[in-house]
């Protein structure tokens, strides 16, 4: 349903720049409001990290993504779009390597079994993650680190043999800088699903995957009017009018400059810095201070499975790997997969890691000789295609009191937006969190200012 003030206020010329689910998502608003949109990205498609690739005859999503039971805001998209109904629902199971060896995860009875720890430490462990599945005030976990919250909960022992090495294999050493509201994010999604009404875990993807959501949902955003540019980078975004009543300059590169009255940048918060040299020196500090992870993330086609597990952790610390993900384990082979096996194996790192930029193949070859060791089954003979992607900014680092240091959504240039997924705050990135705060952040911030600036009453909103 539109907003009910759409007609009352004026039509402009609105620029989304970047094509990602949270650009898609805030130009299909726009567009409900009645508005002028536009939709840059510089990538030649649109999706951003939900993008997909070839590999060989398959096409699927370049990095993994599933679909929760309790992701409402994306299962709300996904009906708008019409494919809702075509979700198909997989009970997943949830491995873990530890000591050499890998076991199953997947419920409370293997929990209590789990080897390394002693009794006494599995039930401390188990005490922590149920504790902070009941706490409702992020910010009272912001205002503390992971390491001394989770020492404090589950013990040293506990946080020694599992924490820390997970905690290594997502954040590397920038854990010691993050907060305790990273762990409570991870446990809040994890119960929320199993309090949707299945009680266990349940994961889900639309046939065809992102490949075939991105495809759907840009003609619906062609057939309303929106003008989606693929392959389009914005180089600056100036005021024309620096006391603020003109309109905004946006260089394309290649001498194409166009003038909007609105931008909605939905970039890497360092790279919104540099975008627009209009803004505060205060602002352009806060943007360029917020600490990203970055991912190198191969996908591997095979002719066999690994394990039965969707997704693998590791606690052995000579792994190089953040995790092993078995796409195969939710998604059809036959259908979707031509009868094969997707493998995802990522490593998470800081954006200013040497490691972003190793070569393909040395990426490739500490995988295949990890595996080996890791699986006595595993055979390079297996492997059909292996490609690596990489991501430089991925997810905001929630460090202690995280959001107390975050830039504001409006900028002191009059119509000029900073809106990405760094402003998740009560949650960790996935699809779902992003789509709500992009439908969020439009609602209580974007229009309103738009509104008061173009002098329009407001009136009580509806989004849908």
């Amino acid at each position: 349903m539109a907003d009910k003030d759409e007609h009352a206020s004026p039509k402009k010329r609105w620029l989304v720049i970047g094509g990602g689910v949270m650009g898609l998502k805030i130009a299909d608003d726009l567009a409900g409001k009645g508005q002028d949109v536009t939709i840059a990205e510089a990538a030649p498609r649109f999706g951003g990290l939900t993008s997909a690739w070839q590999l060989g005859d398959v096409s699927w999503d370049r990095f993994y993504h599933v679909t929760l039971l309790s992701d409402s805001v994306l299962r709300k998209q996904l009906q708008s779009l019409g494919l809702e109904r075509e979700l198909r629902w997989v009970e997943t199971k949830t491995g873990f390597f530890a000591g050499g060896k890998l076991m199953s995860m997947s419920n409370t009875l293997e929990f209590l079994r789990f080897p390394p720890l002693s009794l006494f430490q599995r039930v401390r462990l188990g005490g922590t993650i149920f504790l902070a599945s009941k706490i409702r005030d992020f910010r009272k976990m912001e205002q503390q680190s992971v390491e001394s919250w989770l020492r404090r909960w589950s013990g040293n022992g506990a946080f020694d043999k599992v924490w820390l090495p997970l905690l290594k294999a997502k954040l590397g050493d920038a854990y010691r800088q993050t907060s305790a509201a990273f762990i409570w994010a991870h446990t809040q999604r994890m119960y929320k699903a199993r309090r949707s009404g299945a009680k266990k875990e349940m994961f889900g993807y639309v046939p065809g995957g992102y490949a075939r959501i991105l495809d759907v949902w840009t003609n619906r955003l062609a057939e309303r009017g929106v003008r989606l540019l693929s392959g389009h980078g914005v180089n600056s975004v100036r005021k024309t009018d620096d006391a603020g009543s003109g309109r905004l300059e946006v260089d394309f590169g290649a001498g194409r400059v166009e003038t909007f009255d609105n931008v909605v940048s939905t970039i890497a918060s360092p790279l919104i810095a540099d975008q627009c040299e209009q803004l505060r020196d205060e602002e352009k500090s806060k943007l360029r201070a917020i600490k990203y992870l970055g991912v190198v993330c191969a996908s591997m086609l095979l002719k066999k499975p690994i394990s039965p597990y969707y997704v693998t952790n590791i606690t052995d610390t000579w792994v190089p790997l953040t995790g092993i993900i078995e796409m195969s384990t939710i998604v059809d082979s036959q259908s979707q997969l031509g009868g094969h096996h997707l493998v995802y194996l990522p490593k998470y790192m800081t954006d200013d890691h040497p490691d972003l930029a190793e070569p393909d193949e040395d990426y490739k070859q500490r995988c295949l000789e990890t595996l080996e060791r890791m699986y006595d089954h595993f055979s390079r003979d297996d492997v059909l295609e292996f490609k690596v992607a990489r991501a430089k900014y991925v997810a905001a680092l929630s460090t202690i009191d995280y959001s107390t240091r975050l830039p504001p959504v409006v900028t002191s240039v009059p119509g000029f937006y900073a809106l990405n997924s760094a402003h998740i705050l009560e949650g960790n990135l996935n699809v779902n969190e992003t789509l709500a705060l992009g439908e969020q952040k439009l609602r209580e911030e974007v229009w309103p200012d738009f509104l008061a600036r173009e002098q329009v009453p407001t009136r009580p909103m509806m989004v849908g």
